[in-house]
């Protein structure tokens, strides 16, 4: 194809968009809608994600050893278990820096509660805090070093805790989350080509008659698709770019109003330089595919090709 038909092609695509106000208005109009609902729950959907993940980042497994351990065995425990393929890390708490993380777990209750336990009078054993790799697999790699335990004579280990049963259920919970939450953005997917296409398919119908006139004097079907798919191109990166602008503003200021709210209850938000680009990216190449499909199929069924 010569340059000045490309040129040509472009410049009656974009003629098209003026000339057909008010439909290239609707057009535009509902990609922002659509691609603005999906754009929040793509956003909603990494939120969820990110914090997913740090739910399952501080999953960790107590190994809380005997009484009378020895230093040699703890030692020994420590490598046996940071050995183990699923395992990432094992960090030593001894019972005084266990003491002291229980009386801030209690928070005001603390000091009331544990009244007159010190370091010559603590009830509390040493024990192994153990990091896990996969946190999914963290049931599994508890069975492991309890199985440790019970084949030593010693007896070092007094239990293994995880909060078995409520991790479980954790997991459960979060991998629902995060399917439903995929199964709501390609909806909203679908639903958004679905109604683009047909506000397309309104404007084409608007203009048969200038088709078939182009026809009748000679255009081939190839011709005549040009303009019509760089306008559906067009109004599809307009629409999708106008979503992309408002939508991560918006979000920029969320982030920025609710920081240090969401911060004192430990919740972090994706930032937008971690999400804008991606968001972004998805949303205007999303949006231009979809005026391309809408005007493809829709010029095909007028040129009965």
């Amino acid at each position: 194809m010569r340059f000045s038909t490309i040129l040509r092609h472009i410049r009656e695509g974009a003629l098209n968009i003026v000339r057909n106000g008010w439909m290239s208005f609707a057009s535009i109009s509902s990609i922002f809608i659509s691609l603005f609902i999906l754009g929040v729950f793509m956003l909603l959907a990494l939120n969820i994600n990110n914090l997913t993940k740090q739910i399952e980042s501080q999953v960790q497994i107590r190994v809380f050893l005997s009484l009378n351990i020895e230093q040699a065995k703890k030692d020994e425990l420590l490598n046996q278990i940071g050995n183990l393929p699923e395992v990432s890390k094992v960090t030593p708490v001894s019972k005084e820096e266990g003491l002291e993380m229980l009386r801030e777990n209690l928070g005001k209750d603390g000091a009331t509660l544990l009244e007159g336990y010190d370091k010559e009078n603590n009830p509390l054993p040493d024990s192994l805090t153990v990091e896990v790799a996969d946190p999914e697999q963290i049931g599994f790699v508890a069975k492991k070093i309890k199985a440790i335990g019970d084949n030593d004579a010693t007896a070092p280990i007094m239990s293994v805790k995880y909060g078995q049963g409520a991790v479980e259920t954790m997991f459960k919970v979060t991998k629902a989350v995060r399917n439903v939450g995929l199964v709501i953005v390609l909806g909203l997917a679908l639903t958004a080509m679905f109604l683009i296409s047909n506000t397309i398919k309104m404007t084409i119908f608007a203009r048969r008659r200038e088709i078939g006139i182009m026809k009748l004097v000679g255009a081939t079907n190839y011709f005549i698709r040009w303009p019509f798919f760089i306008e559906g191109a067009l109004i599809g990166l307009i629409g999708s770019g106008i979503t992309a602008a408002v939508l991560l503003f918006g979000y920029s200021r969320l982030v920025a109003v609710s920081q240090f709210e969401l911060g004192l209850m430990m919740i972090k938000l994706v930032t937008l330089q971690e999400s804008g680009l991606l968001v972004g990216s998805l949303l205007i190449g999303l949006g231009t595919a979809i005026g391309i499909w809408g005007s493809t199929i829709s010029v095909r069924k007028y040129l009965k090709v």
